[in-house]
């Protein structure tokens, strides 16, 4: 991955493939650390970008092409 572009899905299918492998426990105890701390800067990358797209989500522009803040309908709410 050292020559692709990181991005929130590869982030999340490696993370998700550590937790696999750490969850059988039969890792030896240093890769374990190394896989747990790999993980770790995964989950802080999966973090970051999941803050900046609510960042950018926190504002909308309106129908008249100005920025408003985001205000859900709700109806998602509503639904029984």
């Amino acid at each position: 991955m050292a020559n692709e572009k990181q991005t929130f899905q590869t982030s999340i299918n490696e993370l998700e493939e550590i937790v696999q492998v750490l969850e059988t426990g039969e890792v030896p105890l240093e890769d374990a650390i190394e896989m747990y701390k790999k993980g770790m800067k995964l989950s802080k990358f999966c973090h970051d970008q999941l803050t900046k797209a609510e960042e950018q989500l926190v504002s909308i522009m309106d129908d008249s092409g100005k920025e408003k803040p985001f205000e859900p309908t709700g109806e998602e709410g509503n639904k029984q």
